[in-house]
């Protein structure tokens, strides 16, 4: 389990565009690392779509946000789509980042299926990781204003 002040996992994933994002590739900047457990289910939708519509927020701090997850680029670039979202939605379909900030949910869903926990991460500007917070179940939004305040915006 990762802790407030570790550095957090580097790492390389697809976007839905097909780019690649390295996370180091962003130092000097706050990363907001929004792990969700599913596009398309109803609370993922709903806090993908809130991080979308506070965008201006988050650049005036500079802050950037991606959110994870272990759906494919299809799916990602559907959920985007259909929904509106303006920032990256990266892939871990090999669940290798989940694994790494050790937030994986086994048997999500349905027997078998490994699935990112709902959380959130802030790296900071250094690459460590400033704030940390893990939903107790899929179900609960992360509160945002928390996380707006402590990046200041």
């Amino acid at each position: 389990m990762l802790n407030v002040g570790d550095k957090a996992p580097d790492f390389t994933l697809m976007a839905y565009d097909r780019s690649m994002t390295t996370l180091s590739e962003h130092l000097g900047n706050r990363v907001i690392l929004a792990f969700y457990p599913a596009a398309f289910t109803g609370v993922c939708t709903t806090e993908m779509c809130t991080f979308s519509d506070s965008m201006s927020k988050l650049s005036n701090s500079n802050a950037i946000i991606f959110g994870i997850s272990a759906d494919n680029v299809f799916a990602n670039k559907f959920f985007a789509e259909k929904n509106g979202i303006e920032f990256p939605l990266l892939c871990d379909v090999e669940r290798i980042v989940t694994k790494s900030f050790g937030i994986e949910i086994e048997n999500f869903g349905a027997p078998g299926y490994t699935a990112s926990q709902r959380s959130i991460f802030i790296i900071e500007e250094d690459g460590s990781i400033g704030y940390i917070w893990i939903a107790e179940n899929p179900g609960i939004e992360p509160n945002y204003s928390e996380i707006f305040d402590y990046i200041g915006s």
